[in-house]
């Protein structure tokens, strides 16, 4: 027996009309929610429809509570697809179209109720995939985003590079304000610590040489010699003549002064290396999204009533992310830097979200001795002897 065959007559009827709204594209958006399993992370799904180069097709937005994953179905699948969460994931489910709004309310009785109304409001319908939008990264005959794999030959963006794509033009309209008001010389070096397969390095130096039309020199640092080979060869097809990539590590490498330092994920205490480069370097901007917070995590002695939220390892583990985290923007401030933190990236693309952004004040009037004690007090409320960048720069 097919499952809607075994759906009760108000389901039936549910699903017949939202079949027929589909059809006939009069579909404003279908709202499925009231989840059943409270354990669940998916909240709710959110159905509309849209018309791609491949067809009409079902939208599909999967909101879970800390992120939202997309997805396109063709019709059937779609209809297959909402069907099923009916039956096992979702209690309520309201539809919306054109000329008639219809909910369901499925109990735990097994009783269905349905409700048919006229809508409050007269929608049309509007089937683009997405609002348009203005990125700061064109893709347009932009050869690096061909060729690493983030637009196709025709320069459209890959479906599953998408957010890799939207990740990238955060990451400029975050630095974009910073970079706007910096002072710098002409010719100002631009030192990316960790640089990887150099997503972000190659669009921050296409914002600053093509949108800002600054000259810039840009330096990758990456110890994987076969990504420093492929990015070397992506800055000759692109004509970055001025953006290099170089074999080493943040602690090791040499490198000429430093007037902006990017590093960005970079693992537990390699994060205080490159923060330690900047100060001694006198970089105008330090840029960091940390990963890992093993050294304080280990270091922290809790004695007093904080000992009660510190004895649960998630917990403790956040805890020394917060700790760490912000007793680097504390040392950056106490050598002279404005600092900022927020978030970086959006959870589902990775849970290590927390971007840390230094300025250089060149007339401070911030208490150096004052945010040193304040550091003192915080390392004393954990038990924390020793924060690895105090050991850097001798403080």
């Amino acid at each position: 027996m097919q499952k809607n065959e075994m759906l009760n007559t108000q389901t039936n009827i549910f699903i017949d009309k939202l079949q027929s709204f589909i059809q006939n594209k009069e579909l404003i958006r279908l709202t499925l929610s009231a989840k059943r399993d409270k354990d669940s992370d998916l909240k709710k799904l959110i159905v509309t429809a849209v018309d791609l180069k491949k067809g009409y097709c079902l939208n599909v937005v999967y909101r879970h509570n800390t992120k939202d994953i997309t997805k396109n179905y063709n019709i059937p699948e779609g209809i297959s697809m909402i069907t099923d969460a009916l039956e096992n994931d979702f209690w309520n489910a309201e539809l919306f179209s054109k000329n008639e709004n219809v909910n369901l309310f499925i109990l735990p009785t097994g009783k269905v109720k349905l409700k048919i109304s006229e809508p409050a409001v007269q929608t049309i319908p509007v089937f683009s995939h997405d609002k348009a939008k203005d990125r700061l990264i064109n893709t347009d005959k932009n050869i690096y985003l061909r060729e690493l794999g983030i637009t196709n030959s025709t320069w459209e963006v890959r479906r599953e590079m998408s957010d890799k794509y939207k990740q990238i033009n955060q990451y400029i309209e975050l630095l974009a304000p910073n970079l706007n008001e910096l002072s710098l010389s002409k010719d100002y070096h631009v030192v990316d610590m960790g640089s990887g397969k150099g997503y972000l390095t190659f669009a921050l130096y296409d914002y600053i040489a093509n949108n800002l039309k600054r000259n810039v020199r840009m330096t990758g640092v990456e110890f994987r010699e076969d990504l420093v080979n492929t990015c070397n060869a992506i800055t000759q097809q692109a004509g970055f003549e001025n953006l290099s990539f170089i074999k080493g590590t943040i602690e090791k490498t040499e490198l000429q002064k430093i007037d902006i330092l990017i590093a960005l994920h970079a693992c537990d205490t390699a994060t205080d290396d490159a923060i330690y480069r900047g100060i001694k370097s006198e970089a105008e901007l330090i840029v960091c999204a940390p990963c890992c917070h093993k050294q304080i995590r280990k270091a922290m002695k809790v004695t007093n009533e904080l000992g009660s939220i510190t004895r649960f390892g998630i917990l403790k583990e956040r805890q020394a992310e917060i700790i760490t985290d912000s007793l680097r923007a504390m040392i950056m401030e106490a050598f002279g830097y404005k600092t900022n933190v927020f978030e970086f990236i959006s959870l589902e693309h990775t849970p290590k979200n927390v971007m840390i952004v230094g300025r250089k004040l060149h007339h401070s009037t911030v208490d150096r001795q004052q945010v040193l004690d304040n550091i003192a007090a915080v390392k004393k409320l954990y038990g924390i002897e020793k924060h690895y960048l105090e050991t850097l720069l001798d403080i």
